[in-house]
């Protein structure tokens, strides 16, 4: 199989082999640092989307007591309404 070759001829095979070896292990991990880069843009950019609905969310057990309080406002502001058309009922007559 290798009988029409030179010692010199196999040589530069091999080496022009390792060369492209090398050339294609040079870019995978080229394209793989990359890749992670990019992984960890992002991982950075999701760990701070969810800090910020983390932060959103401390208050949500107020939701309640506003309700509470807005109603009690609501309650209020319909009372002197009423009140107020009472009086007015009264001066018209």
């Amino acid at each position: 199989m290798l009988d029409g070759y030179t010692t010199e001829q196999l040589w530069q095979f091999a080496n022009w082999a390792g060369l492209a070896v090398v050339v294609a292990v040079a870019a995978l991990l080229t394209i793989l640092v990359v890749l992670v880069r990019t992984i960890e843009q992002r991982v950075t950019t999701i760990k701070a989307t969810l800090e910020q609905a983390v932060e959103n969310t401390n208050d949500t057990a107020l939701i309640h007591e506003t309700a509470k309080r807005v109603d009690a406002v609501l309650t209020e502001g319909l009372e002197h309404h009423l009140f107020l058309g009472r009086v007015l009922d009264k001066v018209r007559s």
